[in-house]
């Protein structure tokens, strides 16, 4: 079976394959994919350097490279990497803490906030694409399974 065929399935078949299996690889599947769609979308600026954009805007204060590394799920040298190539685009502000020199925390600049307010709109249409006839119910069972998966993961 195909790409094609196995998304144009009503009845999803797994054949010898685990359904476990079989989502963990079509979650990885659609990770690349996204990310490839995403990094050519988004002029000058990668789908990773964007996500770590919205997850700095999803802290109540600005975090920490710690705090950052823990909430994109991703490693702390891939972390500053990112942070890095940010900084040197104008996008982001590395600080020392004010109660604790050795941490540094990570702002937002305004030039990308107008980046982030000029791509809005359209980054809107194309998540309402991704998940055009996407029942809600779907939706939540997915979140539901995925938060379960990111919690196991977790604990291994």
């Amino acid at each position: 079976m195909n790409y094609d065929e196995a998304m144009n399935m009503e009845q999803v078949e797994f054949g010898s394959m685990p359904p476990q299996a079989f989502l963990l690889g079509l979650l990885s599947a659609f990770d690349n994919r996204y990310q490839a769609s995403a990094d050519a979308f988004f002029e000058g600026i990668t789908w990773k350097q964007f996500f770590a954009i919205i997850c700095v805007n999803l802290c109540k204060e600005p975090p920490t490279l710690n705090d950052l590394s823990e909430v994109m799920g991703s490693s702390h040298q891939n972390v500053k990497q990112i942070l890095l190539k940010l900084e040197k685009k104008g996008f982001v502000t590395l600080e020392p803490d004010e109660k604790d020199k050795r941490k540094q925390r990570i702002l937002i600049t305004d030039q990308c906030r107008e980046f982030c307010d000029k791509n809005d709109e359209q980054s809107r249409r194309i998540i309402s694409r991704i998940f055009a006839d996407v029942e809600e119910d779907d939706l939540t069972v997915t979140i539901r399974t995925i938060m379960k998966m990111e919690r196991n993961v977790s604990n291994l």
